[in-house]
């Protein structure tokens, strides 16, 4: 198995077990709170973060837009429990694939419904690369909006 692979997956954990963590600093009542209009509210960027594993693990499989569509209509999450379960099973889900696949494998290219090309490694590399741009909104909208002082270890 590639240490690339595992490396960037244990990175992905960090980016998961910190949103855990931030989730145990939120109050109900901040999950409504919307920064700019038209844009995620706490809640919804937060349950947005705990299918992306699972969400981009499917696309990089070639899943066409209705079946996207499908799974984000089927994996509605309301509270801050059932976010914090699927963050860690959709990781679960995703470790679990990449930790199966041979070097052959990681280096054939996938192609998104929207046309992208990537191979197996360099989504693996965009999931990491879009749990942290969201982890980041995320700590700015409760720093800055709601004024939560997180006290949360982003990094080791």
């Amino acid at each position: 198995m590639s240490e690339y692979v595992k490396s960037v997956l244990h990175q992905i954990h960090i980016v998961v077990r910190s949103t855990i963590d931030i989730i145990d600093t939120v109050d109900q009542s901040d999950l409504e709170v919307q920064p700019t209009e038209n844009k995620f509210s706490v809640g919804q960027l937060l349950a947005h973060m705990a299918l992306i594993c699972k969400a981009d693990l499917l696309i990089s499989e070639e899943a066409s837009e209705g079946q996207m569509s499908n799974f984000y209509m089927t994996n509605s999450l309301v509270s801050m429990a059932e976010m914090k379960e699927a963050l860690l099973s959709n990781f679960t889900f995703l470790e679990k694939r990449y930790l199966g696949y041979t070097e052959e494998e990681l280096m054939q290219k996938t192609t998104s419904y929207w046309g992208v090309s990537y191979t197996r490694f360099e989504w693996l590399l965009e999931i990491s690369a879009h749990l942290y741009h969201h982890r980041g909104q995320l700590h700015a909208m409760l720093i800055h909006c709601v004024g939560k002082d997180l006290n949360v270890k982003l990094f080791e």
